[in-house]
């Protein structure tokens, strides 16, 4: 397998780190609007960057994708760019005939009249408008394989599979007790997605009325969290599973939590209040004359970098899902869970655990792409797929998962 891997950022970063240690593919190109920083990623590779290449690519430039995708023969472009790059990326990859692999959808817009009671488009519309395309040409979008979507994924398919007859609900809840020393807001992932995840119009699942939204933030309930984590107030957020699980899992309801704390809640209140969340540029002055920016990018710009928190970051960080429902006539409450301590991804990876936790999941799907342990054509979700194989080699990987019940 040949790899075309677009965006050297945190996660970027994070799956070179994890793939240089797995004998699957036999090269990988690292691609990044900057040069500087595919280039910082292969060369942190050490003695295993000889399987590896750093180029330049416009993520936008659809042309210039598949020119690099011919040029190194890839099989496969993963994505690891924000969600805005998705679907020149996702049309590059099928006009070159290659594989795609993503850990975020394309884009949703709220409904025009009823935003927090009917959907507008969404999260994933684009892509899955193109299915039937993929299809024929027997080619795999694989979307949504990160961690959440992705691994949270796995988990439903695998609840459906061999732990339950009937689920009443599926829900995705993830929580946190990470802090980052000297700073009193510093997100843990892209401030650009964080928001655009938080400030949407949540979507719900509920089999007898299909998908609906709700106000942000809406339905706080706590989560009591594994590994010492503890207890952690959750909300409704706009998330992937929510559009994907539903397609191939049989679930009365499905829904996604964050839990994000008051704190932060107020924080992206405030950038909403402010228009700051905005990614419509606006007219600013200067001294060199006026320049047109994006709100929402210039509050990217002066937050620090996720990725160079790890040394200042102390914690644990949990993705999972929890299910209810019944088992040989019985009720059955199970919650499925990945726990990343800060302190050894970074000791074994040089990568904060949020990052980490998000890339290790598109390199087990690629490996089982390679091997032909997951196929298929179209454009899926990770719960298209058989979940025991990618349980089992993630567990290979040294990231165990765990199950609680009740």
């Amino acid at each position: 397998m040949r790899v075309l891997l677009v965006g050297a950022g945190g996660v970027g970063t994070a799956v070179t780190r994890i793939a240089a240690r797995r004998p699957f593919f036999d090269h990988m190109v690292v691609a990044d609007y900057d040069p500087a920083r595919a280039e910082a990623a292969v060369a942190a590779l050490g003695e295993a960057a000889g399987r590896f290449s750093a180029r330049q690519v416009d993520a936008s430039d659809g042309a210039a994708v598949r020119a690099l995708l011919a040029e190194h023969d890839c099989d496969v472009l993963l994505n690891a760019t924000d969600p805005r790059f998705v679907m020149p990326l996702f049309e590059a990859a099928l006009a070159a005939g290659a594989h795609y692999v993503d850990m975020a959808m394309s884009l949703s817009h709220p409904h025009p009249e009823r935003p927090y009671e009917l959907c507008g488009v969404k999260l994933g519309d684009a892509q899955f408008e193109r299915a039937e395309q993929w299809e024929k040409a027997g080619r795999l979008a694989l979307v949504g394989m990160g961690v959440e979507p992705g691994l949270s994924d796995v988990f439903a398919r695998h609840a459906a599979d061999e732990l339950f007859d009937e689920i009443e609900e599926i829900g995705i809840r993830d929580g946190a007790n990470l802090t980052v020393e000297g700073y009193d807001f510093a997100p843990s992932f892209s401030i650009w997605t964080t928001i655009e995840e938080c400030l949407n119009p949540p979507v719900v699942y509920e089999a007898d009325r299909g998908w609906f939204t709700t106000a942000p933030f809406s339905e706080p309930e706590v989560f009591d969290f594994p590994e010492g984590i503890g207890p952690v107030e959750c909300v409704n957020v706009e998330h992937e599973e929510v559009l994907l699980v539903p397609r191939w899992v049989d679930a009365r309801r499905v829904t996604f939590k964050y839990g994000l704390g008051d704190d932060f809640i107020d924080k992206l209140k405030t950038l909403h209040a402010l228009g700051l969340d905005s990614t419509a540029p606006v007219a600013v002055g200067s001294d060199l004359g006026p320049a047109k920016v994006s709100p929402r990018d210039v509050v990217a710009a002066v937050l620090p970098n996720p990725a160079d928190l790890g040394e200042r970051m102390h914690g644990k960080t949990c993705a999972g899902t929890w299910v209810k429902g019944t088992k040989d006539g019985r009720p059955r409450e199970v919650y499925l869970y990945h726990v990343v301590d800060n302190q050894w991804s970074m000791r074994e990876y040089g990568s904060q655990a949020v990052v980490w936790q998000t890339a290790i999941n598109p390199v087990v799907a690629l490996e089982l792409i390679a091997t032909g342990a997951w196929s298929g054509s179209g454009v899926l979700g990770p719960e298209a797929l058989p979940a025991r194989p990618f349980l089992g080699l993630l567990t290979e990987y040294g990231s165990p998962w765990g199950l609680r019940e009740g």
